[in-house]
Order: C-alpha cells, then sequence, then structure tokens
C-alpha cells in the first residue's frame, strides 16, 4: 500500500447464494483511495457499485451474501475483513461514514434529528448527552441548517429531502471519518437541492480533510466532485482513470456509451445515443467479455475469456480486448 493511501481494497468477491445460483455481485475487484480524495464508482443498477461499499463497510447480509476467502479490504493499513463484529461495529461512525441514498429510509422515525446525530458521539466519543447536543447544533450550523437549535428536537417526517440528507451528512461527519461513503446521496432530490448537496460535501471534505467515496450513476455529479473515476459493468471494473482523463479520452465501449448518452450544451442532438440492451442479472453473466453481448465493437475474441484490466496509458486502465498490446497483459 502506498503512503498515501487510505482505502485499500484487493481482488474483493462478493458473491450470493440463492435458490442454487450464485450470484457474483462484485467479482474481483481492485482499487485504493487516497488521503484526502474522492473517488466516483460509476456504472447502471446492477453492476455492482452499492455492493462494493456495503463490502467495504462490511453490511453484507450473510446469508445469502458472503465475502470470498482472498479478498481484502485495508483502511489505514488494517484488514477490515479479519476484524470481529464488535471491532467493525467501532469502526463505522468512527472511521468509516456513509450517507445513505434514501434519508427517509435511513432515519429511525421514532427519534428525534438530535438524538440520532448524538448517538455515535455519545458511542465513539464517549460524550456525556449535553455535550453531545452542543456538538450536535454546531454540525447542524456546519450544513446550513439556520435554527439548528430548535431543529435537534424535531422528527425525520417534518422535514423535506434535502434537508433530510444535509442530516444524513451531519450524522457521518459526527466523529470526523477518514473515509465517507457516499452512495447515490442526491438521487432523491431536485436539481437545485441537488447541487447545494453537492457544494456542501465539497466543502466538508476541506473542512474534516475526509476522503470520499462516490457511489453514482450520473455522471453530471462524477465531473463535480470526483478526481478519479472507476467504471464498473457486471461486478468488475471495466475503465479507471482520472476524472478529466475519462471524460475527454474514454476507452472501453460502455464507458463511451455512456458519455454519449448524456446531453451537452455544445451540441444539439434529436436524439441522445442509448446502449442496447441492459446489466445481466449477477447469476447469469455471459462467457467472456460481460459487455460482449451491448457491444457494438464486440468480436468473437470477446466471447471465450474474461478481459484483463490493463494499463492502456499510465494512470488509465481499461478492460478491453481493443487494448490488448505487447506487454500489457
Amino acid at each position: 500500500m502506498s503512503k498515501q493511501s487510505l482505502l485499500e481494497v484487493k481482488d474483493l468477491k462478493t458473491y450470493f447464494y440463492i435458490d442454487n445460483k450464485v450470484a457474483k455481485a462484485v467479482d474481483g475487484v481492485s482499487f485504493h483511495i487516497e488521503k484526502g480524495e474522492t473517488l466516483a464508482l460509476v456504472g447502471e443498477s446492477g453492476s455492482g457499485k452499492s455492493i462494493t461499499s456495503l463490502s467495504v463497510m462490511r453490511l453484507i447480509p450473510e446469508p445469502p451474501g458472503k465475502i470470498e476467502k482472498g479478498s481484502s479490504v485495508k483502511l489505514d493499513g488494517k484488514e477490515l475483513l479479519s476484524l470481529s463484529d464488535k471491532e467493525m461495529t467501532n469502526v463505522r461512525g468512527n472511521d468509516i461514514g456513509m450517507i445513505f441514498q434514501e434519508p427517509m429510509t435511513s432515519l429511525n422515525p421514532v427519534f428525534t434529528i438530535g438524538n440520532q446525530i448524538a448517538e455515535p458521539l455519545m458511542k465513539h466519543k464517549k460524550m456525556k448527552k449535553k455535550e453531545a447536543y452542543v456538538k450536535v447544533v454546531e454540525l447542524l450550523k456546519l450544513v446550513g441548517f439556520p435554527r439548528a437549535e430548535e431543529m435537534v428536537h424535531e422528527y425525520p417526517h417534518q422535514l423535506s429531502g434535502g434537508m433530510r440528507q444535509r442530516v444524513m451528512i451531519a450524522m457521518a461527519l459526527s466523529c470526523n471519518p477518514k473515509l465517507l461513503i457516499a452512495d447515490e446521496p442526491t438521487t432523491a432530490l431536485d436539481v437545485t437541492i441537488q447541487a447545494q448537496i453537492l457544494d456542501l460535501m465539497i466543502d466538508m471534505k476541506e473542512e474534516f480533510g475526509s476522503s470520499i467515496l462516490m457511489i453514482t450513476h450520473d455522471l453530471g455529479v462524477v465531473a463535480e466532485v470526483a478526481d478519479r473515476v472507476i467504471v464498473m459493468y457486471g461486478g468488475q471494473i471495466v475503465e479507471e482513470a482520472e476524472v478529466k482523463e475519462l471524460f475527454t479520452n474514454a476507452k472501453h465501449p460502455y464507458t463511451v456509451g455512456l458519455l454519449e448518452s448524456m446531453p451537452t450544451i455544445d451540441q444539439e442532438k434529436e436524439r441522445l445515443e442509448s446502449i442496447p440492451g441492459m446489466v445481466p442479472p449477477a447469476h447469469a453473466f455471459p462467457e467472456g467479455c460481460r459487455f460482449a453481448p451491448r457491444c457494438k465493437h464486440a468480436t468473437e475474441e470477446c466471447t471465450k475469456e474474461v478481459p484483463l484490466l490493463v494499463e492502456d496509458e499510465p494512470g488509465h486502465k481499461v478492460r478491453c480486448v481493443l487494448f490488448y498490446g505487447e506487454g500489457k497483459e
């Protein structure tokens, strides 16, 4: 692990065993996140993004799910997959904070906002209740609540979607985590609120010095917040590059398809491009390249064996036979 790496994931395999079928939801994923960096995981629903983040947090339901032997997830050099459940509970909320996709289902409807943000402070930082509530008010002000002293006594149903998401961010940041995992944090919000939440996350990252793992299918969000991007498809990484490089020099046919499906200000198109078909279920991936059945460049070679993830240019990796060359295997 490099000196600056905070999170190091190696050969992560998370499989689900259901009805005598094996669903390879995450299949041999390796990546790292540097200290202070924002890494975006991108792909359609079913590509394995959220399962990757839940595996890092060790929140996979066992059974039917299982993180396979040989997988490794290290945070600051500490192997998370070998920790006991109690030790892992101390990591969650303390070293790793998580912002979930839908705050209404992540917040407990019967407890006040103040109570829920104070809980990790009392658990991990051993604060007394009164001290924790002072910190809660401070956090709510930090995430943009004008009347924070009153908000601590309100319940989730009394808040709008954007306000609930701000509460989730305050809760995730309450213990100054080293890593913040944000799983589709702006999906259910309107465009104006999305922009505010993204700006807030960028500000909070600078304020707390946290690294961010951003899970999203929205390339606009990626362009706004990410330093590096990993594109996932069929439980595997198909491309990895710095954000500017990916947007200007995408290589994998899937990444190119995603970018071509986005509307742009400077080009008028009557009809946007689309990728035919859909992501296959994780228990029925095709032989060879998993994207081959949807790829306009697919050849017979693509259906025979899974292509390797190769470094086509420094810092730019791609999993496609089009980019195999001498010395790249």
